[in-house]
C-alpha cells in the first residue's frame, strides 16, 4: 500500500522536473524512457509516448503526465475493476 504512494511522489517530482525550462531536449526521451520503466506493459509504453510527445513540445510541460498515469493506475482502473466484480457479484 505504501509503495503506491512513494510511486505518486515520484510522480508529482517528475512532473515538477518537467517544468524546469530549457531542458526539454534531454527530459523528454528520458522521461518517457522512465515512464515505460515505471508502468510495464502496453500502458507503460503508449504513456511513455505520450510523455514524450508532450515534453517535447514547448508550452505543454504543465500537463502531469506522471501523476495523471498514477491515477489512472490507482483511482479510475481500479473502480472499473470494482464495478465488473460488483456486477458479475450482483448476477
Amino acid at each position: 500500500m505504501k509503495n503506491k504512494y512513494k510511486l505518486l511522489a515520484l510522480s508529482i517530482l517528475l512532473d515538477a522536473i518537467g517544468l524546469i525550462p530549457f531542458i526539454d531536449i534531454v527530459w523528454a526521451p528520458l522521461s518517457g524512457y522512465i515512464m515505460t520503466r515505471m508502468y510495464k506493459g502496453e500502458i507503460g509504453k503508449i504513456a511513455g509516448i505520450i510523455t514524450f510527445i508532450e515534453e517535447a513540445i514547448p508550452g505543454l510541460d504543465f500537463i502531469p503526465t506522471f501523476t495523471i498515469m498514477w491515477l489512472y493506475t490507482y483511482v479510475f482502473k481500479k473502480n472499473k475493476a470494482e464495478e465488473t466484480i460488483m456486477d458479475v457479484d450482483a448476477e
